[in-house]
């Protein structure tokens, strides 16, 4: 009867805590203070983050409790969820006339940051990490499993390890999200920053009108609660559509093969739900219904949740895990972090012809803190979606998620590594982020920026 008491008044606690924190970042982004640091890159969600690390069961002072940060451990999966469903939702389809080219582009640009993650995970731990200490060959896939999957896919391939033989996986996979998570807020901000101060944006017009954007926009979530509940239950279903989809395939994995079968039960639902966000937007256009969804709304819904998604994930960080690992999640991070930059670097100059800062802005997000960092990254950098970026990143992604991202490949990585060796891993990875670099490349050749 005493733990049962104790589980219900962490939970109690836990939620009172979760409302408040709504609470603030709905209402705090409306103070001056908020504004002025939006501008300067810095989004109130990751001061809430630090303040809740600070304040938690290893932070400074100890106001948190263990239990509590455990219950907010769980959220980050059924937020990203959130962020799926209003992803495609919360806007029109685009009209991919004339954005094939660039829509290709950033596909490529997300293969390459993917497979390339894989690449220097396996260098990193065979020829760097191993020579220092024991190490498990499966930690070549952390880099894109906590960079790019994040903390739901992390969770999910986590159980992959379990039966691999690598328990800690899940606890360093969790730990390589957060760090992810904390690079690229701390790092978007200070791109967002040296972008504002030395120019880099292709277009004045994105800082000139970020403060109308900010003080003017009047979302009234509560003004109409009819609206909110009936898009509410678009977002639910296009997550209902995610899990039936799911489980529809784990279903007819019976009939497959083993590995077949272990490959569907690890994959993790976000996928789906973006197809089914764009399923209903589709039908709904079709059917000339979109009155009933509030593109207002749904972003909003869709910012919450990637702002909750950062506070909590970070705020829940159990520190005393970092500590113990804290060389190998320290490397990994730097060289996860050092491959994501130059392969950015190599797009943002050979491949990208206008609005470099904002398409490179929102995937260095979505490569290292995953979709919903990328998006909290351009709305700070272009909240008018004066690049074009939105569309292109959103069209990019029904493509990638299915690959990367917690896709096929993501889970597919332990499965291989496990069967033919981190070696063989390591070196089909490299030859298909060359290739397509090489492609990118000569697919842009005609366009490259001439080097004066």
């Amino acid at each position: 009867m005493n733990s049962l008491k104790i589980f219900s008044n962490s939970l109690l606690i836990s939620f009172l805590g979760f409302l408040t924190i709504f609470f603030l970042l709905t209402f705090g982004k409306k103070f001056k203070l908020a504004v002025k640091l939006e501008r300067f890159g810095l989004p109130i969600a990751v001061i809430s983050g630090i303040v809740g690390i600070s304040i938690g069961p290893f932070g400074f002072i100890h106001f948190l409790s263990r239990e509590t940060t455990n219950v907010w451990s769980n959220f980050p999966t059924p937020l990203l969820s959130l962020v799926f469903a209003t992803l495609m939702m919360g806007r029109p389809i685009p009209n991919i006339n004339g954005l094939v080219r660039p829509i290709f582009n950033q596909f490529l640009l997300a293969l390459s940051l993917g497979f390339g993650q894989f690449f220097i995970g396996g260098l990193v731990v065979k020829y760097l990490l191993s020579q220092y200490m024991e190490t498990n060959p499966l930690m070549g896939c952390l880099i894109e499993v906590g960079f790019e999957g994040g903390h739901g896919a992390a969770s999910i391939i986590g159980e992959s390890f379990n039966k691999l033989g690598f328990p800690d996986g899940l606890d360093l996979g969790l730990a390589m999200a957060t760090m992810g998570l904390l690079s690229s807020s701390i790092l978007g901000s200070i791109f967002i920053f040296l972008g504002r101060t030395f120019g880099l944006s292709d277009t004045e017009k994105i800082i000139e009108k970020k403060d109308d954007f900010i003080t003017n926009t009047k979302v009234g979530i509560f003004a109409d609660l009819r609206i909110l509940i009936v898009n509410l239950g678009f977002s639910g279903l296009a997550i209902s559509f995610g899990f039936l989809l799911l489980t529809f395939l784990k279903f007819i994995s019976r009939s497959f093969g083993d590995f077949s079968k272990e490959i569907i039960f690890s994959l993790p639902v976000f996928p789906f739900i973006l197809i089914g966000s764009l399923l209903i937007r589709y039908i709904l256009e079709k059917t000339k219904n979109t009155e009933f969804i509030s593109n207002i709304l749904q972003r909003e819904i869709g910012i919450l949740s990637t702002d909750l998604l950062i506070f909590t994930a970070m705020a829940s960080l159990d520190i005393a895990v970092v500590f113990e690992n804290w060389i190998i999640i320290l490397v990994l991070t730097i060289f996860g972090l050092f491959w994501n930059l130059f392969c950015i670097s190599f797009f943002a100059y050979f491949i990208f012809d206008d609005y470099w800062f904002e398409k490179s802005l929102i995937e260095f997000g979505n490569s290292t803190g995953v979709v919903a960092s990328g998006l909290l990254l351009l709305r700070l950098a272009d909240p008018k979606n004066i690049s074009k970026t939105l569309p292109i990143f959103t069209s990019k992604q029904l493509f990638a998620q299915l690959i990367l991202s917690g896709g096929l490949f993501t889970v597919l990585a332990p499965l291989m590594i496990s069967r033919i060796g981190l070696d063989y891993w390591t070196e089909i990875c490299a030859a298909i982020t060359f290739a397509i670099l090489l492609i990118a490349f000569l697919f842009n050749s005609g366009e490259v920026k001439k080097i004066q």
